[in-house]
């Protein structure tokens, strides 16, 4: 439990698999049903969130330290490739996609982004697939712009950049 605990410390940024980038508060100590618990307490400012993850369960349920630069410009080499879609049926691919995007890993959430990003010229995006891009597109920008240590304008602005010089 310890050496857990050693990997996260208060004002550090972090990646929650099911919420994208967060920054730890403190570690508390809360009682919950007669068991006394250590606690990370994680803000997400953006969707005005707080979440309370047990410090030995942490790397347990995918919280992780932000990606390295090498990981961040992986991720915008993979934004260069070409568009995998599968032919399979859109709530199989749906499903592929939320599951990539909820896995942290910046790498599958880049290739979400990759796959269903349109140019003006191409066929518009359903509701369903305009949200998952939205969502995709989301966490890859704050994790850049958390470990760049820019905003997220400028880091859309880069990844956008990317997506575009595909597209030329």
């Amino acid at each position: 439990m310890s050496k857990r605990k050693a990997d996260f410390h208060p004002n550090d940024y972090v990646v929650y698999p099911a919420h994208g980038v967060g920054q730890i508060i403190s570690i508390e100590e809360q009682e919950i049903a007669g068991i006394s618990l250590e606690l990370f307490v994680i803000s997400f400012e953006k969707d005005k969130m707080t979440l309370r993850v047990p410090t030995n369960k942490a790397t347990e349920v995918g919280m992780r330290s932000l990606s390295s630069p090498d990981v961040v410009s992986k991720a915008m080499d993979t934004l260069k490739g070409k568009a995998k879609v599968k032919r399979a049926m859109w709530s199989r691919r749906a499903q592929e996609y939320e599951q990539k995007i909820n896995s942290g890993d910046l790498i599958a959430i880049a290739e979400v982004v990759r796959d269903l990003h349109r140019t003006d010229d191409q066929r518009e995006q359903s509701y369903s697939e305009r949200q998952l891009y939205e969502a995709a597109l989301e966490r890859l920008t704050r994790e850049v712009a958390a470990v760049s240590g820019t905003d997220e304008v400028n880091a859309g602005r880069q990844v956008g950049d990317v997506l575009l010089s595909r597209a030329a």
